[in-house]
């Protein structure tokens, strides 16, 4: 790698070596032509100081590679599957480190929205009247350990119910090992339905009517954490990107840095990670 001053966002050697085969057989597989020179390593980096940061492609500082070629390479990797295999990837390492078994039994649904930026093209916006937000939603189902297994970004006028069938419809296909799966009050009694017609139990998590402000909710405070871990990205404190697609691809390259994390964090490190499982082998 060039040798520059470290940013905090760059991944170590420990995490680069998690992510670089997958990188290496991607550009093993390209079509034969000019040879690259352009370092993997330091566009991943890139990638990661712009979703930290929160700026604008264009203002990635002059020691990383050109900000065309970076947006270039995660465009690609958005379109070609890369990144979200790279996502997967990680996931199964850190289910399997956590002693669960790879394929989920359990997962928590929600949905968070987030103002868009001026870029995203007004049909993919909407507007959600409970948080009066404009702009973007995300709706995702997590793994009991709050690892991503379904994300949707749709306008923020879906509404919560009607994006929960949709995850219900993705978790089906891609997880037939699901069967059961927690959401809050906000999602109706047509979830429920939509979740049993697919072979999964849905549970509504009700909260205690006497509660007052945030409280952390038996289970469902995993999916919590996932949002939380988005919000540590400034990115993603808006939907900066044009498209939706885009958009999943930066949740998707702030998760695998977040569990890159995990995965090479020291065993005897204590912190929220560690906390006691919730549910044994979910």
């Amino acid at each position: 790698m060039t040798e520059r001053r470290r940013y905090p966002s760059d991944l170590k050697d420990d995490q680069w070596e998690l992510i670089e085969p997958m990188l290496a057989e991607w550009r093993r597989t390209r079509p034969e032509g000019r040879e690259p020179t352009t370092e993997l390593r330091e566009v991943v980096n890139a990638i990661l100081y712009v979703a930290r940061t929160g700026i604008a492609w264009r203002y990635l500082p002059h020691d990383f590679p050109p900000h065309t070629t970076v947006y270039g390479y995660f465009k690609e990797w958005e379109r070609d599957g890369t990144a979200e295999e790279i996502h997967d990837t990680l996931r199964d390492q850190l289910r399997k480190k956590k002693g669960r078994r790879i394929l989920p039994s359990a997962a928590i649904i929600d949905a968070q929205s987030v103002k868009a930026s001026p870029n995203a093209p007004e049909e993919s916006q909407g507007y959600d009247g409970g948080k009066r937000v404009k702009g973007r939603k995300r709706h995702i189902a997590t793994d009991t350990l709050g690892l991503l297994l379904v994300l949707i970004v749709t306008a923020a006028g879906v509404q919560d119910s009607a994006g929960g069938k949709q995850v219900l419809d993705e978790l089906a296909a891609q997880w037939p090992s699901v069967t059961k799966a927690w959401v809050d009050g906000g999602y109706n009694n047509g979830v429920v339905k939509h979740g049993a017609a697919a072979g999964i139990e849905v549970e509504v998590v009700q909260r205690d009517k006497e509660q007052k402000g945030f409280v952390v909710q038996p289970i469902r405070w995993r999916v919590e954490q996932s949002f939380g871990i988005m919000s540590r990205y400034r990115r993603l404190h808006r939907d900066y990107e044009a498209l939706p697609e885009r958009s999943r691809s930066m949740i998707h390259w702030a998760m695998v840095n977040s569990m890159s994390t995990r995965l090479t964090a020291s065993p005897n490190k204590i912190g929220q990670y560690l906390r006691p499982k919730p549910l044994a082998g979910a």
